[in-house]
């Protein structure tokens, strides 16, 4: 099938190619370059896996720092957390652009070769994967919260406002966290798949899914990790109410969000034309 443009009798060649060149990306391409990026996911080392997670949950952290600056130097209104939302994409940004592994969105990655190539070892391998960024991110949360819950380092109305932030990620039951967790997850597999194509809308595309995720109060295991852990670290909270109100919770929604849209709304569709093409399930 010729290219959008590349056969029109009413452009010259050179404007044919541009035409070509100007035409959305398919589906199948999208699945195929997140594929790639999976396949390089899983061939990392160890190292190199463990290292990108620490810096991405470390980055990660400065979400909920630019977030707590805004609402402490906003008015205590209606509005206030439509306006402060927007500094819990700076840490995705930093994470995502910087091409570091932060969990549910690399990890999503990586999902794709499991369903494409359906083996044990690629599958140990994806879930390696999981293991390693997720530890890696988890321990580096802890590691930022426990630089900011230190006197003297940021202003006594930021670390109030980390407070409220930390309390909202614990607040809700089990059920609740799962749920709106998953919602979180799609988000961030929708980005996934959103990003292949965005060329040069790729801050905007990252600003705006992770805004909704922000003024929703969709938990995610990583961004919300830094504010339970300082909520801990404060002693608002204990660690059974880390683990059990927000880590698991949020990880069952993440998980399933984000994988029920990339394995059922993404790969499903096309599994067919790839297995005709390539001989590949």
């Amino acid at each position: 099938m010729a290219e959008a443009g590349e056969e029109s009798p009413h452009l010259d060649r050179k404007e044919q190619r541009q035409a070509a060149a100007g035409a959305p990306i398919g589906a199948l391409v999208i699945h195929e370059i997140v594929r790639d990026q999976g396949e390089e996911e899983l061939e990392r080392s160890f190292n190199g896996l463990a290292w990108s997670g620490i810096a991405a949950g470390l980055s990660i952290g400065f979400s909920f720092l630019a977030q707590a600056t805004l609402q402490a130097r906003l008015p205590d209104t209606a509005w206030r957390p439509l306006v402060s939302g927007f500094g819990y994409s700076i840490g995705f940004l930093i994470v995502i652009l910087g091409r570091q592994q932060l969990f549910t969105e690399t990890t999503l990655t990586a999902v794709i070769p499991a369903l494409t190539r359906r083996n044990l070892r690629t599958l140990r391998l994806t879930l390696r994967v999981w293991v390693i960024v997720l530890t890696a991110n988890i321990a580096a949360t802890w590691m930022f919260a426990a630089i900011a819950v230190q006197e003297g380092i940021f202003p006594a109305p930021t670390i109030q406002a980390m407070e409220e932030l930390s309390a909202l990620t614990m607040k809700g039951p089990f059920w609740h966290t799962v749920i709106t967790g998953g919602s979180a997850g799609w988000l961030i597999g929708l980005m996934v798949w959103l990003l292949p194509a965005a060329n040069a809308s790729r801050a905007m595309i990252i600003i705006l899914l992770t805004y909704v995720i922000a003024i929703c109060q969709f938990p995610h295991i990583i961004a919300g990790s830094v504010e339970a852990a300082f909520g801990v670290l404060v002693g608002h909270a204990s660690v059974g109410d880390y683990l059990f109100r927000f880590l698991v919770p949020t990880f069952l929604g993440n998980v399933a969000g984000g994988t029920i849209l990339v394995a059922l709304l993404n790969h499903a569709p096309l599994a067919g034309e790839l297995k005709d093409r390539n001989g590949m399930a």
